[in-house]
């Protein structure tokens, strides 16, 4: 075949276009193009010194340089259909061979775009974002971003020398996706979207749908692929078998960097494959149910604990690959242990490289910052309204739930996404179409957030962090609710450590704040949290904040969490609790883990390991959490005591297990306690036994039923209530 280089090319608009990287369909002009009786092939390559085209089986062509910009074009007669061919690129002394990115066709189709612009594609992450590809049996990588607003868009990265002139991409339709496939691109590639705004101004920005990131504080995104296979289907298969309100769960939460260091090099963290058989045995052995990790989604600061999120889809490069963390995941099921996940749809971060102002337009935000701007954090709110935004979010819920096995999502700061007013004054929000304070729109979102995620992924758990009143957090949404699956019972919590808190002279006149909560018990599906919240910002660890000397600041916490772990409610705490951390937690060092060379820290470890483990083998403990029918109070008023006593009940068994406490410094002997019937109650656990640190005072195994009316029963029993001490009886 002949070559023919064609005539110059007059500076139209179109191609000023291309030459100043503002072309919405750069494809139109590069590549192969038909010209009567002959192809045409253009390639831009700024700073190129040559370029030849290869044809297989043919001998190289010269390109024509037919703009000093970098614009080369040859014609190959007699050609009318597209061909294969490569691009053999000279810069001075060096060159490269490739194939021509603007030869092929879209990666994303119609129907793509349609799903993605009406909130209703599932696995919106399989198509945004980067992903390795075949096309036309050549590897390479489609990269797809949404910028609706940009005048150009291109991909930079370490594959073309981070040079925006090289690799434009094209915008499909009206979708505002921007797209482009390019050749030879692989795993462990480097890039970044450079992003033209109409004002002119160019923006260097990470990949929304990333899913790896570099290592903070480096900020580019990661081409990667998944080739980590799971092994917990019976996990799984179990999970989606499981009521979970009707089943025991008993979650420790845990900040991934600090719960163990290795202070012998140079006090890093663990890696996400070190991590997963340590905390794994650990958590086994202490018999919680399930782990709950604070964001592992990728952040730029680290003292944010990862509530500033700027990777939805990429778990933080700082403890390795994703890959890594589905390995731990992987190994928490095959320990029997659930793992769910922090997740953050409430904000974002101002970050410059994230998606605030993303095309230079207030994009995943809203641009009016009474709507847009979070005045207590500094961060920018979502546009819940926006159908992209709305998919981008679900689709980031569902990859972590799909993609990663996790278990459940914590959703973070539900209240500051359903009130407009949240941290605002008067006059710093707009109200919505009803005049109301709701926000209707993030409203929506959650209600349709809930039903698709419990849809496709059976047996998980959404729990809302949701400190208002607001009415059906954790009802299906056919029932009015959002249709979360659990709420976080805020007030128990404040309530709880308002009175523990107390010099117990003064508990009396807080007793409420034992009560209280079992008035709107029913009303949620709770989990009762004593989080990483109530342990920085000088409140004080969990143990300091105990009153009294050393032993009883131990013997308050012993009966602190025996209370809690007898109460309607699943379980929640922190990590360092369980052995009694004196110190406030601080995100960049490790729990003290020395602390358990000490008696009576050791000891209250075990006390948490055998609630747990008591807890999960008795039913009237968590069969009936969510129902009045399986709690009963049996001392509700005894406020001058400190006593309370009530006794949960399972009622598909007939199971009851009767909870005494003494919350005063006092020994309260023969205390009587209104019983069920006559028999012999035997003590089940005792926080003042010798086991646990205290002073082994108690019912020697048990107490005999008296046939004295009491509490509204024909029986009762009486009782050695040691000091500051909680007792479980179990009900013959």
């Amino acid at each position: 075949m002949k070559a023919e280089i064609t005539g110059s090319i007059a500076r139209d608009d179109g191609l000023e276009r291309l030459l100043a990287l503002e072309h919405h369909d750069p494809h139109s002009i590069l590549g192969a193009h038909r010209d009567g009786n002959h192809l045409v092939v253009r390639a831009f390559r700024p700073d190129a010194t040559s370029i030849n085209l290869i044809v297989p089986n043919d001998a190289p062509r010269p390109m024509r340089m037919r703009d000093p910009a970098g614009l080369f074009e040859v014609a190959v007669d007699g050609r009318v259909s597209l061909f294969p061919y490569q691009l053999e690129i000279h810069y001075g002394g060096e060159s490269i061979t490739t194939y021509d990115p603007y030869s092929f066709l879209p990666t994303l189709g119609d129907l793509d775009l349609h799903l993605w612009g009406e909130q209703k594609d599932d696995r919106a992450y399989d198509k945004l974002g980067a992903h390795l590809r075949e096309m036309s049996g050549i590897r390479g990588v489609s990269f797809a971003v949404w910028a609706p607003n940009a005048r150009g868009v291109s991909v930079v990265g370490d594959f073309n020398r981070w040079d925006g002139r090289v690799h434009m991409m094209r915008t499909l339709g009206s979708s505002g996706v921007w797209e482009l496939f390019i050749p030879g691109v692989g795993v462990g590639a480097n890039y970044k979207y450079e992003i033209r705004t109409r004002d002119g101004n160019l923006l260097l920005k990470s990949d929304p749908f990333a899913q790896r990131m570099e290592v903070p504080p480096a900020t580019a995104s990661v081409v990667t692929e998944s080739k980590y296979q799971f092994h917990d289907a019976d996990w799984l298969a179990e999970r989606a078998r499981r009521e979970w309100i009707k089943s025991p769960v008993s979650i420790y939460e845990v900040h991934f960097g600090s719960w163990r260091r290795v202070p012998e090099e140079g006090n890093r963290p663990l890696s996400y494959r070190e991590m997963a058989p340590m905390l794994g045995d650990y958590v086994s052995r202490m018999g919680f149910t399930h782990v709950q990790l604070m964001p592992v989604m990728e952040h730029p600061f680290s003292g944010s604990w990862g509530y500033q999120v700027s990777g939805y889809f990429a778990p933080t490069s700082r403890y390795g690959t994703p890959d890594d963390l589905r390995y731990l995941i992987d190994e928490m099921h095959r320990r029997g242990i659930g793992v769910i996940l922090d997740w953050v749809p409430a904000h974002f971060p101002k970050d410059e490289f994230s998606l605030g102002r993303f095309d230079g337009t207030a994009l995943f935000e809203h641009a009016d910052p009474r709507q847009g701007d979070h005045p207590e954090w500094g961060t920018y709110i979502f546009n819940y309204g926006r159908a992209e935004v709305r998919n981008f979010l679900t689709a980031s819920a569902l990859y972590w739930l799909t993609e990663f096995h996790a278990d459940g999502l914590r959703v973070d700061a539900v209240a500051s996404m359903i009130y407009l007013d949240y941290a605002r004054r008067e006059g710093e929000w707009i109200p919505n179409a009803f005049g109301g304070r709701e926000n209707l729109d993030a409203i929506s979102f959650l209600k349709k957030l809930n039903q698709d995620v419990y849809r496709l992924n059976p047996g998980i758990m959404m729990v809302a962090e949701e400190s208002t009143a607001w009415t059906g957090v954790s009802r299906p949404v056919f029932m009015g609710g959002l249709g979360f699956g659990f709420k976080w019972d805020m007030g128990w919590m404040h309530d709880t450590l308002e009175y523990f808190t107390l010099n117990p002279i003064y508990r009396r006149y807080h007793h409420r704040d034992l009560t209280f909560g079992l008035l709107y018990a029913w009303s949620e599906n709770f989990v009762l949290p004593l989080s990483h919240d109530e342990v920085v910002h000088g409140k004080r660890a969990m143990l300091a904040k105990m009153p009294g000397d050393r032993l009883q600041q131990f013997a308050n916490q012993r009966a602190l969490f025996a209370y809690m772990w007898a109460r309607s409610g699943k379980k929640m705490i922190f990590m360092g609790q369980e052995i009694g951390q004196w110190r406030e937690w601080d995100h960049d060092t490790s729990i003290d883990w020395n602390l358990i060379d000490y008696p009576d820290h050791r000891e209250l470890q075990v006390l948490l390991r055998d609630l747990n483990r008591i807890y999960r083998d008795e039913p009237a403990l968590w069969e009936a959490d969510t129902d009045p029918a399986g709690f009963r109070w049996l001392e509700a008023d005894d406020a001058d005591s400190n006593m309370i006593a009530f006794m949960r009940v399972a009622p598909s068994t007939g199971r009851r297990v009767i909870c005494v406490g003494n919350f005063s410094p006092v020994l309260r002997s023969r205390y009587r306690v209104g019983v069920p019937n006559r028999g012999f109650y035997r003590e089940i656990l005792n926080t003042d036994a010798s086991a646990y640190g205290g002073t082994n005072i108690g019912n020697m195994g048990g107490v005999e039923a008296d046939s004295i009316p009491w509490h509204g029963f024909a029986h009762s029993i009486a009782v050695e209530m040691p000091p500051l001490a909680v007792i479980w009886f179990s009900v013959p």
